[in-house]
């Protein structure tokens, strides 16, 4: 008799939960499923919001008690020869789960889906309980387990470095301590005889891009018939094998592909989704199948000698296009992953790729994240950068905890390594830095792995053997990285090589970012600076809203809504070396904060960007901002609330990562005139101009120079310092230099002067770049006497206008249905700055705010 097809039951209804150690507790229903402890409290009123005021110091108790789950569900015949398992995607964390009174399963790894056989428990009607432990005690029991160990962390505390579980969950410095636990993934019953359990292939691309060579894999479990793999492209069959499948076991198929249609990252080309196919036949019936959608993509890392500098770059290339990779770090967008929708994702990529961010790191403190994140990648066309889940600490290696990461690294390696938006692949999150920090063994000449187990950084035997054995074998092609940052077993300070995190401004030697040219590294994948999130996002956590008396900056509420250890005196810092300011209104404090973390951003992106300057010399090939997201709503380094609301930062940033772009930078050069005198010395202020151009087309372009007086307006240099200047395809180039245009050199005119580059092609102005005297404190700005702000006729763009200078001018709606396209723009007299914006209406309300203006 031909095995039957298969059948998946979600096992998703009838669930309910309560307190396990607490007497006389009652079943309550569950909020949602999947789901978590925390949610379903919230839901009946249990503990309060943990995201409003201070609720969260009065939910701590839910992560040290302990939880239990239970449903009922129908049994299924199975028929004589076939089995019926429970799969379960994600337990979190600690969990024994009974069917029927059986225990089935125990586990203690978040992040590792389970499938247990349940073919003789199952009845008509059956019972599945599934118990929670705390994963905050048990951590510290296994701590205490193993006192030889070096325990050491940055955020959280020790017990975590213990669990397989999200790290952020103890709490870090952008997000609160708060220690889920519950089904937080599917769970299914199948019943089958013979099933595909896994789906996967190889693809090798020409160098010419021509061709395309595709080894697919499926892996059968049970006796088989025939496998027929498939190949689609936007519903048309590409192509098409049958292959025996001799009982379980691997089952392949070759497919060449002439001209391919690949996937490039958006911007460069198409992204084109492939759907493979597999399934097992029995005659003509289908019996099991496996879709994917794929993409066909050459994809490298490419870290070689440069032609004139020391060390090796750091730059991605993909179908033979070197990337500059500006871009943003990804952190889970809520600490209750359960209740992020597949369009939130979406919602969340589309904004990243609006920001004209090329790629996403995956921090490895979150998870592994949803389908649904990588399938909005794939789609938009925005690269990824994937961290294993390890970060900031001295992690332990016994026995047993090695087998469950191995096992929890090649399950969700298989999970997503069909993703074509997946071009790397990291060991862990600042664990070297932490080895580095702690003083910790690290002998990278000695490559005896099993030596490593026996020093005070058993991790490197995770990060170089366990992590690197399991890429090199499931995903051969794709790149695998240590660590960030990593670079040749170097210092992980070292800007020559690999990748570095800059944190000397905000954290270390608290740099000024005017100096990020002097910060860089061959690809920063961390950095950033701090601000307050939107008004609407504060009053929405404060418990009275805006009539809450600790609707200030300084207050215990706000103040508990920023985690960074030292986060009041480093606000305050770069905000009083760069700017005037008052903490009055809540309004203006918060515009400043956000005008201050654009102006930093900015900063860091333009000048690093300058660095890429063509083949042999990719100096800086990518900034990846930290952070991208909020997990709740919170004052932190992101440059997107919680709410999903943009700072002013996400439009300096995508003003930078346009395809064409403008800088200017001033430098002092002073000359004594005697060796000793410090009365004698001729100082002269150049400013330096370039264009990027990220296009893969040569640009023939003009460079135009205005300046004006910042306190009369008065227009004081238009000249074209560049004519039929070509800027090459994907680079930055210099223009030129020049002294800041002033009537009286050495009186200090230069501090008033707001030069401004135009870059034109064919008469039209296709970028524009406004460089003001810094610190902007010491600047005379004068409040306009007329800022037109004026929304056109059919509410699709706004225009602004002032007869002098106006230093980050921001277009403010209470409406979130309304959104600009740009914001904190800078205006010069003679000019008109048009603002294209969404679902205004001629009656829609828009203000403003500018440096200045209190």
């Amino acid at each position: 008799m031909a095995p039957a097809a298969v059948i998946v039951v979600p096992v998703d209804k009838n669930w309910e939960f309560k307190q396990l150690d607490k007497e006389n507790a009652e079943f309550l229903p569950v909020s949602q499923f999947p789901t978590n402890v925390h949610l379903d409290l919230i839901h009946h009123k249990i503990i309060p919001d943990p995201f409003i005021g201070k609720n969260e110091l009065d939910v701590q108790w839910v992560g040290e008690a302990q939880w239990v789950y239970k449903t009922t569900f129908k049994g299924q015949p199975v028929p004589e020869g076939a089995k019926a398992v429970l799969a379960f995607d994600g337990l979190d964390t600690f969990a024994t789960v009974k069917v029927n009174g059986t225990t089935i399963l125990e586990t203690d790894n978040m992040f590792t889906p389970e499938r247990v056989e349940v073919t003789g428990l199952l009845k008509e009607e059956n019972e599945l309980v599934i118990s929670f432990d705390s994963a905050y005690l048990r951590g510290w029991k296994l701590v205490e387990k193993y006192p030889e160990h070096k325990w050491g962390v940055w955020n959280g505390d020790n017990s975590r470095l213990a669990v397989r579980k999200a790290q952020y969950h103890w709490g870090w410095d952008w997000g609160p301590a708060l220690l889920t636990c519950g089904p937080w993934r599917p769970i299914n019953l199948e019943i089958y005889e013979t099933r595909l359990a896994d789906l996967s292939f190889d693809s090798t691309i020409s160098e010419n891009l021509k061709s395309a060579g595709i080894k697919a894999t499926a892996e059968v479990e049970g006796p088989g018939g025939k496998v027929k793999f498939e190949l689609s492209l936007d519903g048309e069959q590409v192509a098409s094998q049958t292959a025996d499948a001799n009982g379980s076991g691997s089952v392949t198929a070759s497919f060449h592909l002439d001209n391919p249609s690949l996937w490039y990252p958006f911007r460069y080309g198409e992204q084109p989704l492939y759907t493979l196919t597999a399934t097992i036949l029995s005659g003509d019936d289908e019996i099991s199948s496996i879709s994917k959608r794929i993409g066909l993509r050459r994809a490298e890392l490419v870290q070689q000698p440069l032609l004139d500098q020391p060390g090796t770059s750091f730059f991605f290339r993909v179908n033979n296009i070197p990337i500059y990779c500006g871009g943003s770090d990804w952190i889970p967008a809520d600490n209750f992953i359960p209740r992020i929708t597949a369009q939130k994702y979406y919602e969340w990529i589309s904004l990243i790729r609006d920001g004209n961010q090329f790629m996403v790191r995956v921090w490895g403190g979150g998870i592994y994240e949803e389908q649904a994140f990588y399938d909005a990648c794939d789609e938009l066309g925005v690269l990824v950068w994937q961290d294993f889940m390890f970060g900031c600490g001295n992690y332990p290696a016994w026995p047993e905890l090695r087998k469950s990461i191995d096992r929890e690294a090649r399950e969700n390696v298989k999970l997503l390594r069909h993703h074509p938006s997946i071009v790397i692949w990291a060991g862990n999150n600042e664990d070297y830095q932490y080895q580095e920090s702690a003083g910790l063994t690290y002998d990278f000449e000695n490559k005896d792995a099993e030596s490593w187990l026996q020093t005070d950084f058993p991790a490197r035997y995770i990060y170089e053997k366990i992590l690197s054995d399991a890429c090199a074998e499931l995903i051969p092609s794709t790149f695998y990285h240590p660590g960030s940052p990593w670079g040749a077993g170097r210092d992980t300070h070292d800007a020559t090589v690999g990748d570095i995190h800059q944190w000397n401004v905000w954290h270390g030697t608290q740099e000024k970012w005017q100096d990020f040219d002097k910060l860089s590294g061959r690809f920063v994948s961390e950095f950033g600076m701090q601000a307050f999130p939107d008004v609407k996002t504060i009053d929405a956590y404060l418990p009275l809203g805006k009539d809450d008396p600790d609707r200030y900056p300084q207050s215990s509420t706000v103040d508990f809504h920023n985690k960074a250890d030292g986060h009041e005196r480093r606000i305050a810092l770069y905000l009083v070396e760069n700017m005037r300011y008052a903490p009055d209104p809540l309004e203006q404090f918060v515009y400043s904060t956000q005008l201050m973390q654009a102006e930093c951003l900015a900063s860091a992106y333009r000048l690093w960007k300058r660095q890429w300057k063509g083949p042999g010399r990719e100096y800086n090939a990518g900034a990846l901002v930290w952070q991208i997201n909020d997990c709740w709503p919170v004052t932190s380094w992101s440059i997107v609330d919680f709410y999903l609301r943009p700072k002013h930062a996400f439009y300096t940033v995508k003003r930078e990562m346009a395809p064409v772009s403008a800088g200017i930078t001033r430098k002092i050069h002073k000359h004594p005139r005697d060796k000793y005198t410090r009365v004698y010395i001729d100082t002269e202020t150049k400013i330096e101009v370039w264009g990027s151009n990220l296009t893969l087309e040569d640009l023939t372009v003009d460079v135009v120079l205005k300046a004006w007086d910042v306190t009369t307006g008065e227009l004081t240099l238009e000249k074209k310092i560049a004519e039929g200047l070509v800027l090459p395809e994907n680079r930055s180039t210099e223009v030129g230099a020049l002294d800041v245009p002033v009537r009286d050199k050495g009186k200090g005119e230069e501090n008033k002067i707001v030069v401004t580059a135009y870059i034109v092609q064919n008469g039209k102005q296709i970028a524009r770049y406004v460089n003001w005297p810094e610190p902007l404190k010491y600047v005379h700005l004068q409040k306009p006497k007329e800022l037109k702000v004026v929304l056109n006729d059919d509410a699709t763009a706004v225009d602004i206008s002032a007869e002098v200078p106006v230093k980050g001018v921001a277009l403010e709606c209470e409406d979130d249905a309304v959104k600009f396209d740009d914001n904190l723009v800078d205006i010069v007299p003679g000019e008109v700055v048009s603002i294209a914006v969404k679902g205004a209406t001629k009656e829609t309300k828009i203000s403003t705010r500018y440096l200045g203006m209190i």
